[in-house]
Order: structure tokens, then C-alpha cells, then sequence
């Protein structure tokens, strides 16, 4: 393993840098040629959708449409590498349980549908007839059918996720712990309350209208890549671009464009961000609140002038209720306090209000650094309420726009997977399959890991995803993950959750996105949902890691046929046959899928309409709805000066929990990932070297010690008071309780935290 190191990068994101990290990439997994070809297929009309983040393509698809952390995404799954039952054999889980979760998925794809075997503590090789019978029998002799947890990831397609709530309803339970509810979940509860839809108001296009970009807590550059496309352009013809994030980040800085020829061959790129407000770690509803704030004076002002107004009057008169609550609140609320919890100059915040009120349309984008906080549903409608008050929802060039992680996390919430559904949703499902589904609400994810404390919850199904590692409170989910009758993983390659397993434990391998899924009607082709609501067909062509390998659709009927025994109102057998069965299915029960098989066969696919786009508002109201958020959010640095505020987050070599390399190229971290980022001026306070060893702990309120040791000072452009570190590493200090009320998102991007010095080998 190379020697750890830090060192300044000074390159621009993108760039060359960029194609030689893409090269790199492909030659580790053994596929240079092979995957380079693949590449060419990605996002493109006849090929297949990136396995990676959910930012949607363009109308007009260049040769090229990936990015370097889509291309990573893709060598990853694509590998030459196998995981083979002789890798497995080879290997004890407890020894397995003491490898970096990177080593585990470089042993490469899984080959064979796997069952752990106590007497020798390894996985070993199972028909799927076997696995398939032994887990139904464990399913059937529950005596609840809510003792199971039907955990999806957003890598699943439509048809994957609308099967395996489709089995999990006609089994008996709404329990669907998803991705979702641990990054924007705070999204699909605070964008209906404001405006009656979960999803984005805007479109791709839009970002090529709009006068003004507003991101708050998003990096495009490791996160969403293909974004910073539509960020260049806007920012070379003159649209004003303000970040808002506690780091400066690099991609958020200047981006030198790998197609751009003249940009490559001089070396040179575009600068992105007009401005840059490095708000304190949970100071964002301060920020908000401050440019609501200076709208409110700067309208007040030129209505005494008799001036044109700021605000839009007829927009907020005629499509809109509870301005008044909200402006009082915000008249109410002091200017020395916003400045204090943000960590920024008054003047500062004007000047990114002073943009937002002269442009004309504006897009206001956030990512997780905006939900994932004990307010995230708060601060979200109230980023709602800035565009609101200027008429920026339902025009072109204008809207908020919530950046989805995975690709299909969105698609996977519109066909079912919801622990929460709609009655009339139900009543649909019933009619068309002759069922009766349960009505009760069910489990997300902190509660579906409070019922396995508690014993209430004995079984897991994993549908993608590393749960195990990607959840809050580490050790105490894994514990209760440990004590469960059967864990079932449906997967492309090892990673934590196999080795966090039940008293049962099954290993189910799966198709990734690029390769070609045969069934009995021809070859198969699925589809997704990007972050705008966009809805394509996806069809890999690579030839199956292994002959053993299933198609997760294929996974999951046969887990139901075992488990349900046939059932003629459920064709699954039928269904799996043939794609364009379940797409009818989704169709009967979802209306917006209607002339669905028809409509994805168009290059492009199509548009799930947003009614707030369209200035409908699905509200009890029937209007958009203004919000009042009490005080100035959980930012403020309290009384004692020791405490820190930390903020999880991704490298740059990294997709939620998969590792690409323990190298974090922009951040200048190299070989190594158990670090902690500080300001050199927080450094020079505490009296810190660069390297030195130092643990974080939780400042909990529930007694329990919560700790990460082993971590090195690196310097970095964090606000004074804060730091950051990456997860999953640090997701053993996010306590249970540290969540949103209303979205249940862990709060992992604001946990108090005491620095510790150690000693080398802690």
C-alpha cells in the first residue's frame, strides 16, 4: 500500500486530471479496452444509465456522457475481479469482519448465490432453488409479518422496486426502510408541505435560463459531476452562481471542462462560484433566513420610495398563503444573531440576497448538507420560502431543485417503496392485484433499527446497499443486526452487511446496470428516475460477471413464489418474463405512468409531471404554503468553546459507501482516510500539528460514549468551530436520537463533537 500522504492539489476540478483518474480506474479493474468501450454506452439512449448519482441527461447526448466518478462507477461493477465460492472458501467471516470495507469490494463481483455456515464461519455455495426455499420457509413462519425489514437501495430499477414492495405488501408489511430516509427524506416531507409535490420543479433546461444559482450543501464535483456542465455554461454567459458550504471545495471553485478542447489544451478553466459563503456548520437557516430577511428591508424600502417592488406581489397574493406569519417571524428575528449562528458577515449574506433579488429567474439547488440535520425539514421549507417570495417556482429558468444521491433512489419512492402509502395508492394495488395490503404505516430506517433492539424486527432484506456500514450509531445497528433469525443480501459484490449477518445469512448475486438481462421473452431492458423527474430506459450489454448470476426483478419473484406460493393474481413468472408486464403493472396502478412501454421507447424517455411546475399546488390550501422557522437552527456554537461542529462526508473517490481508492484527490488526501479536516486557525488554537492523532467524541445526551479514534489533523478551509470527517468512518457518532423529527433523517452533517489527543496507536 502506498505511504499516506497530504499535499496541496492545485489543479481546477475536471480536466486532466480527471481523464488520467478515469484511466487509472479502468486499468485497476483489468477492463482499459473492455470498459472504454462500455463508457460510450453510458447514458445514452441505447444504452445503459450510470450506476451512479441521479442527475439527468441532456436532450442532445454527445459521444461522451460520463463523468469521472460515473466511469469509476462503472469499472467498479464492470471488474475483472470474481469473488468466487473458492475467494469465500478461503476466508472466515471473522477474519473477513477484521478487512477495510475497500479491500472487501476489491475482491470483485460475486459469482454464486452464497449461505453461511455456522460450523465453519465461511459463506458457501447454495442453489438458488435451496436459498430460495430456506428463506421463504423462515419467512412464512414468522408470526408477524412486520417482524421483517424490506431494506432497497436507490441503485434498484422501477421494476426491481415496485416487485419487492409489490411481495412485501401481499406478504403482510409496510416496512420499507429505504435510502432515501438517510439523505432526503427531509425533501419528501417538507416539499409537500410547501408546495404538494416531493420532487424538483425544474428541469435540466431550466439551468440554461436561469439568471442566478443559488447551491446550498452540495459539491457537485464529487456528488453529481455532470452537473458542473450546466454550471460552466451558466457561469460563461454571465448567470450568477453562489455556493453556500462550510468547505471549499474545489469543484465549486473552477472547473476546466475534459471536453472542451480549448480549456484542455491551455490549460485553463472556468471560474465558477460569483461568491462563496463558508456558513458554520448547521448555520444554513441562519444564511436563509438573512437573505429572506434583506428581500423583506429591500422591498419595505422601495415601496417607500415608490419604487419598483422586490418581491413578487401577485405571485405571493394569488398562489400563496402564510406570508404574513412568516415575515413576522423573520422582522423579528436580529441581525447580529444571523450573523453570530451563520458565521458570516452581515454583509456577506445581503450581497447573496442582493443576487437572488436582481436576477430575474433563479434555481435554488441543495443537497444533503441541507437535510441531513435534526431541522433538515424546516431549513428545506425554508429554502421554499426564499423562492416563494420572488415568484421563483413555476417559470422557466426558476425552481428549487433537490440534488438525489443514488440514480433510482427518486424512481424507487414513485412506484411503492414507502413506509408511508397513500390510501387511494393501496386501494389501487388492490384492485389490481386482488390483495388486500396492510394500511398500517410502517418502519424507515432508524425505526426499523429500533425494532431490531427491541426484538420486535427478526428478519432483514437487503435489495442493494451496505446497510450495516451506512447507517447511524455503527455498533449499536450492528449489534441488532447480529442478533436477527436470517439476513438476506441481494448484491454485486462482499461488503459490510454480509459479514453483520443473522443466525441465517444469505448472499443473493445480481446483474450490475451494464450488463445484459435475458429472460424468457428476449433481452430486457429496465428503467429509472432521475433527480428532475425524468423517467428512461436503461439496457446494459456487457455479457453477466457469472452464468449464476439473477436479475434483481428475477431475485425477487423468486423469493415471493417461495415464500407466497403462486398466486395467480400476482403473474410473476409472467412478469419476469417480460419487462414490459411489469411496466403495464406499474401503469395500472400508478395513472403518471400511462402509454408507460411506449413513452420509454422514445430517446430520452419522458417527463413524470410536476404539478408545481405547473403552479398546481397539491395542498390542503390548493396553494403554495410559506412556513415560520422558530429561532436560528441547531448552528449556534453554545457556551462551551471546546466543542466542535462535525460534518460526515464523501471523498472524492467515493459513492455513498462504495470506495473507488483511500485517496480524496481535490482535498489533497492521499492513501488514507481516517482524518479530520480543520482550519489552521482551529489547528494553531488546540495547539495541533499537522498528522497529529487525535479521537472524536460524541457529546451525547443519552450517556453513551460514542467514539472514533485514530484520526490525523489535516489542515483544511473549514469555519472555525467546526471540522469534518469522512463517513461511513464516523457513522459510529451519530446517536440514534440525533435525527429530524418530522423526516426521521439522521442529523449527520451537525454532531457536537469534544476533539481528543492520543497517542499513535489509538
Amino acid at each position: 500500500m502506498a505511504k499516506p500522504r497530504v499535499s496541496s492539489y492545485t489543479q481546477p476540478a475536471g480536466g486532466w486530471g480527471a481523464l488520467a483518474a478515469t484511466a487509472k480506474a479502468l486499468a485497476e479493474q483489468g477492463i482499459l479496452a473492455r470498459g472504454s468501450a462500455t463508457l460510450l454506452r453510458m447514458n445514452q439512449p441505447a444504452g445503459f444509465d450510470c450506476p451512479g448519482c441521479a442527475w439527468p441527461d441532456p436532450d442532445h447526448t454527445s459521444a461522451f456522457e460520463f463523468c469521472e466518478n460515473g466511469a469509476k462507477a462503472m469499472a467498479w461493477e464492470a471488474t475483472e475481479k470474481r469473488c468466487t465460492p473458492e475467494v469465500l472458501a478461503a476466508h472466515t467471516v471473522a477474519e473477513l469482519a477484521t478487512w477495510a470495507d475497500y479491500d472487501l469490494e476489491m475482491l470483485g463481483r460475486l459469482t454464486h448465490p452464497m449461505a453461511y455456515e455456522p460450523a465453519s464461519d465461511r459463506y458457501v455455495p447454495v442453489s438458488w432453488e435451496e436459498a430460495f426455499g430456506r428463506i421463504g420457509a423462515i419467512l412464512r413462519a414468522q408470526d408477524d409479518p412486520n417482524r421483517v425489514e424490506f431494506y432497497t437501495s436507490g441503485r434498484a430499477s422501477n421494476e426491481a422496486a415496485f416487485l419487492y414492495q409489490l411481495f412485501a405488501r401481499a406478504y403482510g408489511t409496510n416496512n420499507f426502510p429505504d435510502c432515501s430516509n438517510m439523505c432526503h427524506e427531509a425533501t419528501s416531507v417538507g416539499l409537500p408541505q410547501s408546495l404538494g409535490v416531493g420532487k424538483a420543479t425544474v428541469l435540466l433546461e431550466d439551468f440554461d435560463h436561469a439568471d442566478a444559482i443559488f447551491l446550498f450543501g452540495q459539491n457537485p464535483g464529487t456528488n453529481s459531476p455532470r452537473m458542473l456542465t450546466s454550471l460552466r455554461a451558466a457561469a460563461r454567459r454571465g448567470a450568477a452562481i453562489v455556493s453556500v458550504n462550510p468547505l471549499r471545495e474545489r469543484a465549486l471553485e473552477r472547473f476546466q471542462a475534459p471536453q472542451n478542447p480549448v480549456e484542455m489544451a491551455t490549460l485553463t478553466a472556468t471560474p465558477i462560484s460569483s461568491l462563496y459563503l463558508q456558513v458554520r456548520v448547521g448555520g444554513d437557516a441562519a444564511v436563509l433566513k438573512g437573505m429572506i430577511k434583506s428581500c423583506l428591508e429591500a422591498d419595505a424600502a422601495a415601496r417607500a420610495a415608490d419604487a419598483a417592488p422586490v418581491l413578487d406581489w401577485d405571485f405571493i397574493r394569488g398562489h400563496t398563503i402564510g406570508f404574513d406569519a412568516l415575515a413576522a417571524d423573520i422582522r423579528a428575528t436580529a441581525w447580529p444573531d444571523i450573523a453570530r449562528v451563520s458565521g458570516l458577515p452581515r454583509g456577506t449574506i445581503e450581497e447573496a440576497a442582493r443576487l437572488y433579488r436582481e436576477a430575474k429567474a433563479a434555481i435554488l439547488v441543495y443537497g444533503m448538507g441541507l437535510t441531513q440535520h435534526s431541522r433538515g425539514t424546516e431549513t428545506v421549507r425554508l429554502l421554499t420560502d426564499l423562492a416563494l417570495l420572488r415568484g421563483n417556482v413555476g417559470r422557466p429558468g426558476a425552481g428549487v431543485c433537490p440534488v438525489r444521491g443514488h440514480s433510482n433512489v427518486q424512481g424507487d419512492r414513485t412506484v411503492g417503496i414507502t413506509e408511508k402509502p397513500d390510501p387511494a395508492f393501496l386501494d389501487r394495488l388492490r384492485d389490481v392485484f386482488g390483495f388486500a395490503p396492510p394500511r398500517a404505516h410502517g418502519h424507515d430506517v432508524v425505526r426499523a433499527i429500533e425494532a431490531m433492539i427491541a426484538g420486535e424486527a427478526r428478519v432483514f432484506i437487503g435489495l442493494g446497499g451496505n446497510f450495516a456500514a451506512a447507517t447511524p450509531d455503527t455498533a449499536v445497528t450492528q449489534a441488532a443486526l447480529r442478533r436477527l433469525d436470517l439476513t438476506v443480501q441481494i448484491s454485486t459484490k462482499l461488503n459490510r452487511g454480509h459479514l453483520v449477518h443473522g443466525r441465517e445469512a444469505f448472499i443473493l448475486p445480481c446483474l450490475a446496470r451494464s450488463e445484459s438481462d435475458v429472460q424468457a421473452g428476449g433481452p430486457q431492458s429496465i428503467t429509472v428516475e432521475d433527480s428532475m423527474s425524468m423517467v428512461h430506459a436503461s439496457a446494459g450489454r456487457n455479457d453477466p460477471a457469472s452464468p449464476h448470476l439473477l436479475s434483481e426483478p428475477a431475485i425477487i419473484a423468486g423469493l415471493a413464489r417461495a415464500t407466497l406460493g403462486e398466486t395467480p393474481s400476482i403473474p410473476w413468472a409472467e412478469m419476469i418474463a417480460d419487462y414490459d408486464r411489469i411496466r403495464a403493472a406499474i401503469e395500472r396502478v400508478f395513472p403518471i405512468f400511462q402509454g408507460y412501454n411506449a413513452r420509454i421507447r422514445v430517446p430520452g424517455g419522458f417527463h413524470l409531471t410536476s404539478l408545481a411546475r405547473e403552479r398546481i399546488w397539491a395542498t390542503p390550501s390548493g396553494k403554495a404554503q410559506f412556513s415560520v422557522y422558530p429561532g436560528l437552527g441547531e448552528g449556534a456554537p453554545g457556551d462551551d468553546a471546546e466543542v466542535l461542529r462535525l460534518t460526515t462526508l464523501r471523498s472524492h473517490d467515493q459513492y455513498n459507501t462504495t470506495l473507488y481508492s483511500l485517496s480524496d484527490r481535490y482535498r489533497g488526501v492521499f492513501n488514507q482516510r481516517m482524518v479530520v479536516f480543520l482550519s489552521p486557525e482551529e489547528m494553531k488554537r488546540r495547539g495541533l500539528g499537522i498528522g497529529e492523532s487525535v479521537a472524536l467524541e460524541t457529546v451525547s445526551t443519552d450517556g453513551v460514549t460514542r467514539r472514533v479514534g485514530g484520526l490525523k489533523v489535516v489542515p483544511y478551509r473549514v469555519p472555525d468551530g467546526c471540522c469534518a470527517a469522512y463517513y461511513p468512518e464516523t457513522n459510529p457518532l451519530v446517536p440514534l436520537y440525533a435525527r429530524d423529527p418530522q423526516s426521521g433523517t439522521p442529523s449527520s452533517k451537525s454532531i457536537p463533537v469534544r476533539l481528543i489527543r492520543t497517542n499513535q496507536q489509538d
